[in-house]
């Protein structure tokens, strides 16, 4: 048994919302209120993390507000030419070391990566289902983020999330235009493997 949505089929059955969520870089002008973009966050806030550590971080800045352009500021070159369109703009951040249950001190967290990227998958999700798009950015300025929000030691810089409604394509470069589509995925069967791995 299949699901299909949104130009996308999966081959086994699972819920619309994951064929629902998608990354579009043409965004409307609607802006975000604080309120919306705040339940997003509190959907982030509940995803799973080892012993519950809860390494996330998460910066933001809405169009339209006082810190606006420095956030785009953040962007590299070619994220700043589409995310500006965008409601908002969120740096996403994971604190590496954590105190386990019954210790004095902190240790490294191994995960800390992994358990906020399950963070951003709850984010993005809800976003959808708010009626807005999350689109995550790997191209950031990661030295100028730590320096102009002041990020201590022990703090990872993963990545920026556009926020927005999704808009007309032709606001895009025709390069753009032409990716403006939802993406599809490998089939199961390159990704999966029962009792062995066939990399």
């Amino acid at each position: 048994m299949t699901t299909e949505s949104n130009s996308r089929t999966a081959e086994h059955a699972i819920d619309r919302q994951f064929l629902d969520r998608w990354s579009p870089r043409a965004f409307s002008a609607d802006t975000i209120p604080e309120a919306t973009l705040l339940t997003l966050l509190e959907a982030a806030r509940w995803a799973p993390s080892s012993y519950n550590s809860q390494p996330w971080r998460f910066a933001y800045a809405r169009r339209g507000t006082p810190h606006w352009e420095q956030f785009v500021g953040f962007l590299n070159e070619f994220n700043q030419s589409w995310a500006k369109h965008a409601a908002a703009i969120v740096i996403v951040l994971s604190k590496n070391t954590f105190t386990p249950p019954g210790a004095a001190a902190e240790v490294p967290a191994p995960t800390h990566s992994f358990d906020t990227g399950a963070a951003w998958a709850y984010l993005a999700l809800q976003a959808t289902l708010s009626g807005w798009h999350a689109h995550g950015l790997a191209g950031i300025e990661r030295d100028k983020i730590r320096q102009q929000l002041a990020v201590p030691d022990g703090y990872s810089i993963e990545a920026g999330i556009a926020i927005g409604r999704a808009g007309d394509k032709a606001t895009l470069s025709e390069t753009l235009q032409a990716r403006e589509v939802q993406s599809q995925r490998k089939p199961l069967a390159e990704i999966a493997f029962e009792g062995r791995l066939a990399l």
